[in-house]
């Protein structure tokens, strides 16, 4: 494990330096936020204006990349892509040694545990982080990021990383917090997949978007206060039989949206998977179970870790 500052002084929380690589939309709020803070704010981006509007709010502009690192005992990198990540800090393994790295590109786990495993050889405490927000929430009570890796270094960067939002350690496996990110995401994008789907239908018979979407809020949000519970609760149980809609019920009743997106001209791409899905279940015997059954059979043989 590497040490996790690159100075001899205890950090004081409350004016820790922190270095932002990266300014795009998502990194320049985290600067904002670090800034307002209070804490001493070092930017570098690849294109060097995009450091002019954090300048005029106190941050101090790097020329380079290294000189960016070693400013601060805490760098964080948002970037579009790890393979950006990894371009731009591979060259600087001597000014990365000894601080922490946090990492906030969006990614996958098997990218997050590789720059571990590279960051853990060139003595980098190395954290992966998540972020559940868009610019415009970060610092604000709705914003959270997701952590996992060298816990010591979360713990001891964690006030200052508050700045950004709520900090929700996810765990030691430096996957973990990339993981978390891409199932509550996966979540989010079936949510849209089925409003499209749903705001499609309604439309093909001339009515307003906007007079069905209280209508929609209200719905989805009683189905998913009692169905996200109750469906974990089922899975991890492992007992998915039902009284109140099974899988032989949806799937004898899933054909009316089929047609009826044929019979509105609506096409039902978002949709057919799921009919496929429900079929394979009663082939396979589920007939009595809940719609939480459908997670095992989403599952593959042995999932990998590397």
């Amino acid at each position: 494990m590497a040490a996790n500052a690159a100075n001899d002084d205890v950090l004081n929380p409350a004016n820790t330096p922190v270095t932002v690589l990266g300014l795009g939309l998502m990194g320049t709020a985290l600067a904002t936020a670090f800034l307002k803070a209070g804490h001493p704010t070092t930017v570098w981006n690849r294109t060097a204006s995009k450091t002019g509007p954090l300048t005029a709010q106190g941050a101090t502009p790097a020329g380079t990349p290294a000189e960016a690192i070693t400013a601060s005992p805490l760098v964080l990198v948002c970037l579009t892509t790890y393979d950006d990540v990894t371009e731009l800090l591979h060259p600087h393994t001597t000014a990365l040694a000894g601080r922490t790295l946090v990492n906030l590109t969006n990614g996958t786990p098997v990218q997050a545990r590789k720059l571990a495993t590279w960051a853990e050889e060139h003595g980098i405490a190395y954290v992966d982080g998540g972020i559940m927000a868009v610019p415009q929430m970060i610092a604000t009570e709705a914003a959270y990021v997701l952590y996992s890796g060298v816990q010591e270094a979360y713990e001891t960067h964690r006030p200052t990383l508050a700045a950004l939002g709520g900090t929700r350690w996810t765990g030691t496996d430096p996957g973990l917090a990339s993981l978390y990110d891409l199932s509550l995401l996966t979540g989010m994008y079936g949510m849209v997949m089925g409003m499209a789907q749903s705001f499609a239908l309604i439309r093909s018979a001339d009515i307003p978007a906007r007079d069905f979407a209280p209508l929609l809020t209200d719905w989805l949000n009683a189905m998913t206060n009692g169905l996200v519970p109750g469906t974990a609760e089922a899975i991890d149980s492992g007992n998915h039989l039902t009284d109140v809609s099974t899988l032989a019920v949806n799937q004898a009743a899933f054909p009316n949206l089929l047609n009826t997106f044929t019979d509105q001209g609506v096409r039902p791409e978002l949709f057919a998977p799921m009919s496929q899905l429900l079929d394979r279940a009663i082939a396979e015997g589920h007939a009595h179970d809940g719609l939480s059954r459908l997670v095992d059979l989403l599952a593959a043989e042995a999932p990998s870790k590397s």
